[in-house]
């Protein structure tokens, strides 16, 4: 697919750092409850740490305990790819960035959160940057 934001694999690596790349261009995963971001209350909005695109609001995070920052719904259905993902063993649903490609995370179904969408986007604290509301500055 192409990606409105495309760079080479060494411009990625020189612009991120080695646990970025990884995750961002690799799909790998960080330390679970390695992330402030995962209890930050901080109001704002979660872009994309590789090309700034905004992917998520504070108001559709939820703490599900799981590890990971967690949103029931990205900010609108196309700021964000889903793909099917046969690794690890199982059938899940991968999470990028739709604009320029990058691993977030995976999104889960049915898990009983008490959330309007009973969606659990588990989310890399690494893949984010958050943009605090300019009222909250």
């Amino acid at each position: 697919m192409a990606y409105d934001v495309e760079k080479t694999d060494e411009e990625w690596r020189a612009e991120l750092s080695p646990q970025e790349y990884d995750v961002l261009r690799k799909a790998g995963t960080e330390r679970p409850f390695s992330s402030s971001y995962e209890t930050d209350p901080t109001p704002g909005v979660y872009a994309c740490r590789a090309c700034g695109a905004e992917l998520f609001r504070s108001d559709t995070k939820f703490d599900a305990h799981c590890g990971w920052p967690a949103f029931f719904s990205p900010l609108a259905g196309d700021r964000v790819e889903l793909i099917e993902d046969r690794s690890m063993f199982s059938v899940r649903t991968e999470v990028r960035c739709a604009r320029c490609g990058s691993h977030l995370g995976h999104v889960f179904e049915g898990e009983g959160f008490g959330t309007p969408t009973d969606q659990r986007y588990c989310i890399n604290g690494v893949s984010l940057t958050l943009e605090p509301d300019a009222s909250t500055t």
